[in-house]
């Protein structure tokens, strides 16, 4: 014997089951990226999910925090935006995710010491939210201690959507805009982050006796040995509340000096710099000073690539060529 539901019953299962079902399918989906502009900051979403907030106003320098990664994991540290109990206070510049360079015509960008300079944001030319990419445009002036500009950028951020990985594209004009610029021989800079305390090569006191993070590059040299060395791609990747993640920093094969040399840390610090030559290769102070004409410009760009795993799992290496030769 066949049991039959009456017919209204039936009918108002059905309704209710579709209308759960596509409060479920919105709710995983929604599409796109979103960038919302706040006073002092955008704050940009992926899929109606926080990716991150770009800080301009009041700052030595804009930067992106909070980053978070696949499964909602924040992949750079809190501290100095927050206060963390269980993160070194150390190097209060390392503000999550930024550009700047330690020695720009003789003065110090990357610090923020009493005479260090200012990145300072002019304004918006562009933010547009998108179904598959989201953008955002602007211009800034680095300006010295005793109010000079040293130069003006324009920069262009382009953040993707993707599933299960976070995908975006940081590029940068840097004009001589104000007379003959030099790029000053340094380890100090230049596109970085500072990720997760739990993600180090070197655990802190916080983390003791806790796995620890591992860092690849495109030449297939690991962990400590990648400081100061030349790779096309780096990664470093390691565990987020009980998961493994990475980001991996991409050097675009058009950049000066490519491919690029990397002043990546055991304590947390990631950063593509192809001006040190000193510091990283023993050369004579000075060596890789690098000098932009009076009106000119020179441009730098860089992807990152946040994701699930290590730099195997991740593909890291197909996705560098996805990047190099789209």
């Amino acid at each position: 014997m066949t049991l039959r539901m009456p017919i209204r019953s039936s009918l108002l299962l059905i309704i209710l089951t579709a209308g759960f079902s596509s409060r479920i399918s919105a709710a995983e989906s929604k599409p796109g990226v979103k960038i919302t502009q706040l006073e002092d900051r955008l704050r940009i979403e992926i899929r109606g999910e926080l990716f991150s907030e770009y800080h301009f106003k009041d700052v030595p320098r804009p930067f992106l925090y909070p980053v978070i990664g696949p499964d909602g994991l924040p992949m750079t540290r809190d501290w100095p935006m927050k206060n963390s109990s269980s993160e070194e206070h150390d190097h209060p510049h390392h503000r999550s995710l930024w550009f700047t360079h330690g020695a720009i015509n003789g003065v110090d960008f990357w610090s923020e010491e009493p005479k260090s300079g200012r990145t300072v944001h002019d304004k918006f030319t562009s933010i547009k939210s998108g179904r598959n990419v989201g953008t955002i445009k602007s211009k800034d002036s680095y300006v010295a201690q005793d109010g000079k500009v040293i130069c003006t950028d324009d920069r262009t951020l382009r953040i993707y959507d993707r599933p299960n990985e976070r995908l975006f594209d940081f590029e940068v004009s840097i004009h001589a805009s104000h007379g003959d610029l030099v790029f000053g021989d340094t380890k100090e800079g230049t596109m970085a982050l500072r990720l997760n305390e739990t993600m180090r090569l070197v655990p802190n006191k916080f983390n003791k006796g806790k796995p620890a993070g591992h860092i690849v590059n495109s030449e297939g040299v690991r962990d400590g040995a990648t400081w100061g060395k030349r790779a096309a791609w780096c990664d470093y990747w390691g565990p987020v509340n009980g998961r493994i993640v990475g980001v991996a920093i991409f050097d675009h094969p058009h950049n000066p000096r490519h491919p690029t040399w990397w002043h990546v840390r055991d304590y947390g610090l990631f950063a593509a710099n192809p001006f040190g030559l000193h510091d990283f290769e023993n050369q004579p102070a000075g060596a890789g000073n690098l000098t932009v004409p009076a009106g000119a410009s020179i441009i730098f760009r860089y992807r990152f690539y946040i994701h699930r795993g290590d730099d195997k799992e991740a593909k890291v290496a197909e996705h560098y060529q996805e990047y190099a030769k789209p």
